[in-house]
């Protein structure tokens, strides 16, 4: 971990009035490396994959109809809710077509409100809605949802607010688009919804309210305050000053399809998580000499306690020609 050491609260986002730079070294790393073309496309894997961990929940539900619920909330947080968790995960690579390739992008829609069901509420095709334009224009004012409000910033500048905010993180981020950037609810998300409520009845049928806590409860948990969650803060956080995008190479990624590699995902979005490796191996001088996590434990520690880190330590620009569109 690169030295953060404290500079005082932030008042403000750090603005700046440049491209973003994922934009020019994708340029110039294919210009010098054109074999990470052969990179992109779907990953055959990923769909095998995603239907176990499905499966796997859907047996969880039967299981954990019996318990107390003290032991329903004790394995939400430390089983299925990692697992819902990577689910979400699995739904950002699916986002980009990368199960059945972009000429099969209603297979991709389709196979994401499948791995959408265990999570409980509907998410994906909100989520692929909104992620498009966090790719686009990353830290764009008004149009990238995942940077945080100008309330959050000036809110949640203490240490416990900062908790607070982690542990609300699920809201805020189900909350946020509808104040940042609203649009209209589309056809497919409304199909998203129906699907998922429709799951959720027949759960509730055959095994009680047990199952359904089971999986909502572990959704949010692990999507709050969990070492998991980690890697929404490390992501795009400025750690170091200038610095608006980081990797993580540590062993999270065997059970969050490598979205530590964030810094190889955002230059080559369109490359499926499993060979995201293969991108830093290939043009290593472009990443290993950039600020890097090392520990997401570690990035939500220093979040809550170094005072220059906190919801306004985000680069924001602006897209004027993007806002006139």
């Amino acid at each position: 971990m690169w030295n953060m050491g404290k500079a005082g609260g932030r008042v403000d986002f750090e603005w700046v009035y440049d491209e973003q730079p994922h934009t020019w070294r994708r340029r110039e790393i294919l210009a010098k490396y054109p074999q990470i073309k052969a990179l992109m496309g779907p990953d055959p894997q990923l769909k095998w994959v995603v239907s176990g961990m499905v499966l796997t929940q859907i047996l969880a539900c039967y299981l954990v109809q019996d318990l107390s619920w003290k032991w329903v909330f004790f394995w939400a947080y430390v089983f299925g809710g990692c697992i819902n968790h990577s689910l979400t995960l699995a739904i950002h690579d699916i986002s980009h077509n990368v199960a059945f390739g972009n000429k099969q992008a209603r297979w991709n829609r389709w196979f994401a409100m499948f791995a959408n069901l265990p999570i409980g509420l509907p998410y994906s095709a909100s989520f692929k809605k909104y992620h498009i334009d966090h790719h686009r224009y990353l830290g764009g004012d008004g149009l990238d949802v995942d940077v945080p409000t100008d309330v959050e910033g000036w809110f949640f500048c203490t240490p416990a607010r900062k908790v607070l905010w982690l542990f609300l993180q699920p809201f805020f981020y189900a909350l946020r688009p509808l104040v940042v950037n609203p649009k209209p609810v589309t056809r497919l998300e409304m199909m998203n919804a129906v699907v998922q409520f429709a799951v959720d009845i027949v759960i509730y049928y055959l095994w009680g309210l047990k199952p359904i806590v089971y999986l909502i409860a572990g959704s949010i948990l692990c999507m709050g305050l969990h070492p998991i969650s980690g890697h929404f803060i490390a992501e795009h956080y400025m750690y170091v000053k200038g610095h608006e995008t980081y990797s993580y190479y540590g062993p999270l990624n065997l059970i969050t399809f490598n979205v530590g590699y964030h810094m190889e995902h955002h230059d080559f979005p369109s490359i499926p998580g499993s060979k995201l490796p293969d991108v830093k191996r290939i043009a290593a001088e472009y990443y290993d000499t950039l600020p890097q996590h090392t520990s997401w434990l570690r990035v939500l520690w220093d979040f809550v306690f170094d005072d220059s880190i906190g919801p306004y330590a985000r680069i924001k620009r602006e897209y004027k020609l993007a806002k006139q569109e």
